[in-house]
């Protein structure tokens, strides 16, 4: 499962629009405050702002996806690689999580209720080797991103088939995506098909694009010149 890990430059989609204006933000280092906020002292990270609607952002590709032919690989450094369809991902643990949403685009949105199979549960399954340190995640529509295991792990990360109460749209990356809270929302996967596990990092579509490799809002790690 894993010969083909990695996209190549020619396998993704054209920039859009909105790729290119980020990446220009990223040469520019735009919205970046200055400010220091530490996440016990302060809700909203700084330089973000909050909305109540929910903005979609994608490469140009919303991928249709039906549950009947949905499919998640988990392999690389793990004891138990696992692809799993859609009946064995719900019969996983199903939880419920609220948690909050970062964009580097500045915004934030509170309150978000998440349905899924949390991420310490699909470790139980397939049980990281010890030297298994990060995870590339790849999607549907050819994005990849990079997370450290430790991120991957959170106690609030959670792999979300529903929010507030009903399936996740396809425009959100339904009907399966990662929630990594924690972190901006880039690193939280659309339309997630693959994850892999391995020992050394490997950066992903936004990562090779100046942005930052680790990406905690509340330290402004906007872009790679923050690292």
């Amino acid at each position: 499962m894993a010969d083909d890990s990695a996209p190549r430059d020619e396998d993704l989609p054209p920039d859009s629009k909105l790729t290119t204006t980020k990446q220009k933000w990223a040469r520019e280092g735009k919205f970046l405050t200055g400010k220091v906020t530490r996440p016990e002292e302060d809700r909203l990270p700084p330089g973000q702002h909050l909305v109540r609607d929910w903005p979609v952002l994608d490469l140009g590709i919303q991928p249709h996806i039906p549950t009947r032919v949905w499919k998640l690989d988990v392999f690389g450094l793990v004891e138990n690689p696992v692809v799993l369809d859609w009946d064995a991902f719900l019969a996983l643990p199903q939880a419920r999580e609220v948690t909050d949403i970062h964009c580097v685009t500045t915004w934030s949105r509170y309150d978000n209720g998440w349905e899924g199979v949390r991420v310490r549960d699909l470790l139980d399954v397939v049980m990281p080797k010890p030297e298994a340190h990060f995870v590339v995640l790849y999607s549907r529509d050819s994005y990849t991103t990079n997370l450290a295991l430790e991120d991957f792990a959170a106690e609030d990360a959670i792999l979300a088939h529903s929010w507030e109460g009903a399936p996740l749209t396809r425009e959100h990356g339904g009907p399966m995506r990662l929630v990594v809270p924690h972190l901006y929302f880039w690193k939280s996967a659309k339309w997630l098909q693959r994850i892999e596990f391995i020992a050394a990092d490997r950066r992903g579509f936004w990562e090779e694009r100046g942005y930052h490799n680790h990406a905690d809002p509340w330290r402004e790690e906007r872009y790679s010149d923050d690292e």
